[in-house]
């Protein structure tokens, strides 16, 4: 199976580094599962959902955060384009 490169916006950089040291390792040990990024595939709360009138993804990290990424298959590459505290991301995005 295809193993995808898994790049971050540096937005999401920025995110990350604010975090605390828990909270950093844990989104990144589940950023780590993006690696094989399509639901249904490997480990990880992944889901395919219309965000602003395009087709995304979306990984649950815990119960805290949502991961927003995008698929470059020609690239074998995965980029994580924002991560929102969970709640904000329902109401932002109306899921």
């Amino acid at each position: 199976m295809k193993k995808y490169k898994v790049l971050l916006t540096p937005d999401v950089v920025d995110f990350l580094d604010n975090l605390g040291a828990k909270s950093r390792r844990i989104c990144r040990d589940n950023l780590e599962k993006l690696k094989r990024p399509y639901p249904g595939r490997g480990p990880g709360d992944k889901e395919k959902l219309p965000v602003r009138g395009e087709k995304r993804y979306r990984l649950h990290i815990g119960r805290t955060y949502t991961a927003f990424y995008e698929v470059l298959e020609e690239k074998g590459q995965v980029r994580v384009t924002e991560i929102v505290p969970i709640d904000e991301a329902h109401d932002r995005y109306g899921f």
